[in-house]
């Protein structure tokens, strides 16, 4: 009986050991960046997971093992620092963990349940298997730029790009399978259907598709529901019996379908069988800003800046372009003619939406148009007759058809860039009278020039010793300062501006007092790391416009959350409305309506991403030394704690300017900010709040329902009283203001419309009631 039994168990533990797969990585197992440990292999040895070099350290991940190039296809942590010499990958307590000196270990892979042992399967997948030999954990669940053989892209999912061939860090593309079926590419950050310049052309209601690579080397998308095939996106003409195949969104945006054919010899050949985009100029995003992408037969296409800029150092392959010369100051509300020239080019188009569009203007005057414009740092004529003007940064910029367009670009007097070559050429004339300047003064400069630069080094370093700072300025590029350097600008934060949902302002002030910022330190915001703070402060200091708060500098320091702002000296707007002694002039109002509206239009339409504020108020709303009125906080209402309700009811938002759909949940837009647009341009032309309990009359309690009441029943000038105003401009105000508080958000015109038409450009239709149910 007993040998029975011992020959039972025998059998058991033969079949069980015999379920295991070839090449276990048992609990205990390790690598090291560096020695003979450094990878595990999968059984055919063409796929390795472990360390491999990036940069100056290295990183994890899994490789496809051909010749003597290997091939990233997936990536732990891509977007983390690098790791050190002194790490180590250990397979222990049923996980894979990653352990590296002075910081916290990283878990690799994991599951609800122990995993008694790990293997690379010969398709790439890296598993964890339970005691029960069922796998708990998959590599292939998690993505990053590539699919493999039998691997699918779920509805929602996505491929980030690499950052460059070299490194695999989040790049600058994205590839959605999104839930409404269809499979499309974006530069990453961006989801609009004008970003996309990729898509399988799936168009279906209700369903969910995924991305599927079989071994076979068909790329097909798959009903999720019934598993039917919905289209192949690529089917190979031959078999081919030892290729492996990777579906990888490459680090300059194209999608593409590649074989690795392994011969009896060991030797390999990699080819390229499919790829979505033939021409790489149509990448949305290939290029930077300001810059456009040109094509050639027989080279790489390459990124040219737009005339009157110039590359940026730090990327000069892809990177964004600048203006290469300082924009004067307007003189009586025009620009001044005699610094600027318009160079034209008749082969570029993009898709940025203009400022303003008119059909009155010939090809010749839209160029004069945009020089005289202080506004305007480019225009386009199309083929339709229509004159747009633009602000900078331009993006999408791509060549059109000989003839059909013609762009205008403002640059600089002395200088006129060759669009395609980029290289300025002065004219002989200004060469000529600056030898002839150099000449005669040369003299006067060396005599003088030792004394000064002399002087100038002194002052600077005693300026650096007392400060530790150069200061920030109004052509200040985005900085980060330390919390001790704020500390001291603010005399310790001791003056205060104001006080907001965000935090307390203070004042401060760089280079003894001659420079003067605004200090914010944050309260309440997102727990997140430094690196996606960081990042998030370059994007909000990206935004330029005349109707923004400028962002000058942040601190990051453990917990500490603090930004530097321009300083605006006349306060916020609230003062002037509601606080002031008499009421401000009507055309400064106006003005300030207008300025609100073209900086909520940048915002919204022609910032690099589009930008929800979601607490439009006059609070926020600033006016600096020229009464030039600034929207401030724009950005920053995702770095609000999700549970923030001091001041917010819902969501995001002031009491008295929410707009309806927060109090339902349903989804927002950019409309919430019209609605408070709508509130604020009420309280504008009223120069009251929205919501008075003072007034002698209950019907003018709430400030909306009144003005629509006054504008139905033609007694608009109640709403300013004795004031003397232009009744035209009132009353196309207030209906601008009554489209904009519509509670059918579709109801609510863009910014862009409502900038039109508080300019008279556009007719302003009769609004219908606010509010249906009242």
């Amino acid at each position: 009986m007993a040998l029975y039994f011992l020959l039972v168990l025998c059998i058991f533990g033969s079949a069980r050991a015999q379920s295991k797969p070839p090449n276990t990585i048992g609990l205990g197992s390790s690598l090291h960046p560096t020695g003979q440990a450094t990878a595990w292999y999968s059984a055919s040895g063409h796929f390795a997971f472990g360390f491999y070099p990036q940069g100056s350290g290295y990183k994890v991940g899994i490789w496809l093992v051909w010749g003597s190039i290997n091939t990233v296809v997936w990536t732990v942590f891509r977007d983390d620092p690098e790791i050190s010499v002194d790490s180590t990958l250990e397979f222990i307590d049923g996980i894979l963990v990653l352990k590296e000196s002075n910081s916290a270990h990283k878990t690799v892979a994991d599951s609800s349940e122990s995993a008694l042992y790990a293997n690379l399967l010969d398709n790439g997948n890296f598993v964890l298997y339970n005691q029960d030999h069922k796998i708990i954990y998959e590599s292939f669940h998690f993505p990053t730029d590539t699919i493999l053989d039998g691997q699918k892209l779920p509805s929602g999912g996505k491929l980030v790009s690499s950052f460059s061939s070299t490194n695999h860090s989040s790049g600058r593309f994205r590839l959605m399978m999104q839930v409404d079926g269809n499979l499309v590419a974006y530069p990453r950050n961006l989801n609009q259907p004008v970003d996309a310049y990729w898509a399988s052309q799936i168009y279906c209601t209700g369903c969910r598709n995924h991305l599927l690579l079989n071994g076979t080397g068909i790329l097909l998308l798959i009903n999720d529901t019934d598993s039917s095939v919905i289209r192949q996106l690529y089917t190979p003409l031959m078999q081919k019996e030892r290729a492996i195949y990777r579906a990888t969104l490459d680090y300059d945006g194209n999608f593409r379908l590649y074989s690795h054919e392994f011969n009896s010899n060991g030797n390999s050949e990699m080819v390229v069988e499919w790829e979505a985009i033939d021409d790489l100029c149509l990448v949305k995003g290939f290029c930077g800003l300001n810059s456009y992408c040109l094509r050639s037969d027989h080279n790489a296409p390459s990124c040219m800046c737009l005339p009157g800029s110039y590359l940026r150092e730090n990327d000069p392959s892809f990177g964004d372009c600048q203006r290469n010369f300082t924009r004067g100051r307007c003189i009586n509300g025009k620009e001044d003619t005699s610094i600027y020239k318009i160079a034209t080019t008749a082969n570029l188009t993009w898709e940025d939406p203009p400022y303003f569009v008119t059909s009155f203007l010939g090809k010749e005057d839209c160029g004069k148009s945009c020089l005289e414009d202080c506004d305007c740092d480019a225009s386009l004529f199309d083929e339709i007759g229509q004159c747009m003007k633009h602000k900078l940064p331009l993006r999408y910029v791509k060549g059109a058809h000989e003839g059909f367009h013609t762009a205008f670009f403002k640059v600089s007097n002395l200088a006129v860039e060759n669009p395609t070559t980029d290289s300025v050429k002065p004219p002989w004339v200004v060469i000529l009278v600056l030898s002839i300047s150099f000449i005669m003064y040369s003299g006067t400069a060396l005599a003088f020039s030792g004394f000064y630069v002399f002087q100038f080094r002194i002052i600077k370093y005693r300026k650096l010793l007392q400060t530790g700072t150069t200061g920030l300025t109004k052509d200040f590029i985005l900085r980060t300062c330390s919390y001790r350097e704020l500390k001291r600008a603010t005399d310790g934060f001791k003056e205060e501006l104001g006080k907001g949902a965000f935090g307390v302002v203070y004042k401060g002030s760089f280079d003894k007092g001659r420079n003067l910022v605004a200090v914010k330190r944050l309260e309440k915001v997102v727990d997140e790391g430094e690196r996606e703070f960081r990042a998030e402060m370059r994007v909000i200091g990206r935004t330029r416009h005349r109707n923004l708060v400028r962002l000058l500098g942040y601190c990051a320091e453990g917990s500490k959350r603090v930004l530097v702002y321009e300083y605006m000296s006349n306060g916020c707007i609230a003062n002037l409305l509601f606080r002031a002694a008499t009421r401000p002039d009507w055309n400064l109002r106006v003005n300030i309506a207008l300025d609100v509206a073209r900086g909520m239009l940048y915002l919204h339409e022609e910032c690099e991403a589009p930008i929800i504020h979601c607490d439009i108020k006059p609070q926020n709303i600033l006016l600096d030394e020229f009464l030039t009125a600034k929207i401030s906080d724009f950005g920053l209402a995702k770095l609000l704690m999700p549970d923030q309700t001091k001041t917010f009811t819902g969501v995001r938002g002031t009491r008295g300017y929410l707009a309806p759909e927060w109090q339902t949940n349903s989804p927002i837009s950019v409309k919430v900010d019209v609605y408070s647009y709508g509130i604020v341009l009420l309280e504008i032309i009223c120069c009251r709040r929205n919501i008075e309990v003072t007034v002698t009359k209950i019907e003018e309690i709430q400030l909306s329902k009144w003005a629509y009441s006054c504008l139905v029943e033609n007694e608009i000038d109640k709403l300013v009283g004795s004031e003397e105003v232009d009744k035209k401009t009132l009353e196309g105000m207030i209906s601008v203001a009554i489209w904009c508080i519509q509670d059918e958000p579709a109801l609510r015109p863009p910014m862009k419309k409502v900038l039109q038409m508080l300019q008279g450009i556009m007719d302003i239709p009769i609004p219908p009631c606010p509010s249906p149910s009242s």
